[in-house]
């Protein structure tokens, strides 16, 4: 082994270098403060091994990307755990980056001859935080595609270039297959190689100029090997621990639901070190103009970037030499510290508003329980369906109920009807002017609405004019009913209510009702004697099974009678000419319809399922 080793040595001169690398003198004594460049290529490393290893899994394609994601999560061996460690020391990296500055800003490390060293030190910081930003757009999910689209958004103000910058980087007029592609080419080829010259630029130049310290320590120097090592050790086995208590508790990564361009994410936020910019852009609203150029632009790229450059100055600020009286160092190095000091208390107040706002903010809650919904959805989808199919796993959300239904709730019905008092999608709703579906047509919502204590309530027909009819018209005879005739029933007649009430519902065949009306058949099935004349006489008013009037109670509540009264609630069969102001959403009389039968059924089947 010696003939191999010394073989290798003259071949390459490995034994210099180690030498040189392990046995360079550390003034003072070694030091925990001088850890984090050590921690910061332990994290880097850690990167590189995790990002190629999940790279062997990954599918960079609009259509495979979520879903090779997803593989790794819940499928592979360890991913979860692989994927959160990638994900958390990209986190931690970023502070370990903020405190090696600190140091070096502290210790002078950033003045001549170290200047350029310096500028490599900020390179690392672009690179690292341009790394984070590309690599968030690739799970291809909700959180990341709106978040990035907001990012890249901004190019576009930047001025003269912003507008080819953006169509570079997005590959095109709109997001798709091209700016995945494109990201994750920055993400897992350029940047690196990039990322990686710089590392040994700066590790060059750090070893040419040695170890900088502020003041050394009363005790003789030592050589990185074996104090100084030891210490980089404990810190980076202290570094790899906190990234693995994240990755546990959160068990690796958190993935949301697969990106839809055609729904908005209100939830969708940068990163925690991103957040400062996104509030700092609140106070450069689009419609103002300063000193001639677009607010945003202030926001987004003159702000920003002016403070970039004068952290690029800062080895020139920290070469003036002139001392204050009060002051026990350089007026530079106090002018530097002072300005690195301000820059993040900045950031930390700029970061924590945006977060406090998202706190008290209720739209947003509402929007993250729904991206929460959404991703715990799809999972349960994708295991009920067996895997994912062919087309994707966004198929599976867009044929949902449970997903869509709320959806298209809230955006058609919201402003007439409520569910369970909100409007579909958790937000509550002040004033409705129809009914509350939520539980229509079960054996609760109908013995409430045949109460007289119910009926004229806002829940139900308090605010149409079946209760406030308009000059020249009645009120409804099913509320002069329920509030004279049921309000004077006997123990017979209310127990004949009751009764109707379990056969009328079970026309409805609600899923979470199937034992309940299983249990029932014998009173269901005297449901037809109980509406004719030997009953309560319902069909005076009603159609049910070839006799009476309408509204037909033929099938009530069921999905086929739910789907043909949405596409048409004025059709003889249903309200007739007394429907009172809900509109057509299939197609009548040759008007376009403003819902397709498969949207109708996603609500229907939505208002049927009772969670």
């Amino acid at each position: 082994m010696k003939g191999i080793f010394n073989w290798l040595d003259q071949r390459t001169g490995y034994r210099g270098f180690i030498k040189d690398a392990l046995f360079e003198s550390v003034p003072g004594g070694a030091r925990w403060r001088y850890v984090w460049g050590s921690t910061l290529t332990f994290a880097i490393v850690m990167q590189f091994i995790t990002g190629i290893m999940l790279w062997m899994f990954y599918s960079a394609s609009s259509q495979t990307a979520w879903e090779s994601v997803y593989y790794i999560q819940e499928e592979v061996t360890g991913g979860w755990l692989l994927r959160g460690i990638h994900h958390w020391t990209a986190q931690v990296m970023t502070v370990l980056l903020l405190l090696h500055l600190l140091q070096v800003v502290i210790d002078g490390a950033y003045r001549a001859p170290r200047e350029i060293n310096f500028w490599f030190g900020m390179g690392l910081l672009g690179i690292t935080l341009a790394m984070s930003l590309t690599g968030y757009l690739l799970p291809w999910d909700q959180k990341g595609y709106w978040a990035t689209k907001v990012a890249t958004n901004l190019m576009g103000g930047v001025p003269f270039i912003g507008d080819a910058l953006q169509r570079i980087v997005v590959g095109g007029a709109d997001y798709g297959h091209h700016t995945l592609t494109r990201f994750f080419a920055l993400h897992a080829g350029v940047l690196p190689l990039l990322l990686i010259g710089l590392i040994a630029g700066h590790i060059y130049l750090f070893w040419r100029h040695g170890i900088k310290v502020k003041q050394p320590k009363k005790g003789p120097d030592v050589y990185f090997w074996p104090d100084q090592v030891l210490k980089d050790a404990v810190a980076c086995l202290a570094v790899l621990a906190v990234v693995l208590v994240f990755v546990f508790w959160q068990h690796g990564a958190h993935l949301s639901a697969p990106a839809n361009p055609a729904e908005q994410f209100s939830a969708a936020r940068p990163d925690w070190y991103f957040m400062f910019l996104f509030q700092l852009l609140k106070y450069f609203p689009g419609d103002q103009v300063i000193l001639g150029i677009a607010a945003p632009i202030w926001g987004s790229v003159i702000v920003p970037g002016a403070l970039f450059g004068a952290f690029m100055l800062l080895p020139f600020v920290g070469a003036m030499k002139w001392r204050l009286p009060v002051l026990k160092s350089r007026l530079g190095d106090f002018c530097a510290v002072f300005f690195l000091f301000a820059c993040i208390f900045g950031f930390m107040v700029l970061t924590y508003v945006a977060l406090d706002h998202d706190w008290n903010d209720p739209h947003f809650a509402v929007a993250v329980e729904q991206a929460e919904k959404d991703a715990a959805r799809v999972k349960a989808l994708v295991k009920e369906n067996d895997g994912i199919p062919p087309e994707g796993a966004l198929a599976l959300l867009r044929n949902d109920p449970l997903t869509q239904g709320p959806r298209l709730f809230q955006a058609n019905c919201s402003s007439c009807h409520s569910y369970g008092g909100e409007d579909g999608l958790g937000v509550l709703v002040d004033e409705t002017s129809a009914a509350d579906l939520k539980g229509f047509a079960s054996r609760e919502w109908l013995a409430e609405f045949l109460s007289p204590d119910h009926i004229t309530t806002a829940k139900y027909w308090g605010d149409t004019k079946f209760v406030k009819p308009e000059e020249g018209e009645k009120i409804s005879k099913m509320v002069t009913y329920v509030l004279d005739d049921v309000a004077d029933y006997g123990d017979v007649e209310k127990t004949m209510l009751g009764e109707l009430i379990i056969g009328l519902s079970a026309e409805a065949k609600l899923p979470f009702q199937e034992q309940a009306d299983a249990a029932a058949t014998e009173t269901i099935a005297k449901l037809p004697e109980l509406l004719g004349e030997d009953g309560l006489a319902c069909t005076d008013c009603h159609h049910f099974q070839g006799e009476g009037r309408r509204p037909d109670l033929t099938g009530y509540g069921s999905a086929q009678w739910m789907r043909e009264f949405i596409k048409d609630p004025s059709h003889k069969r249903f309200y007739g000419d007394r429907n009172d102001r809900m509109p057509s959403y299939g197609e009548v009389e040759g008007k376009p319809a403003k819902l397709t039968d498969r949207e109708i059924g996603l609500i229907v089947d939505w208002l049927r399922h009772l969670p």
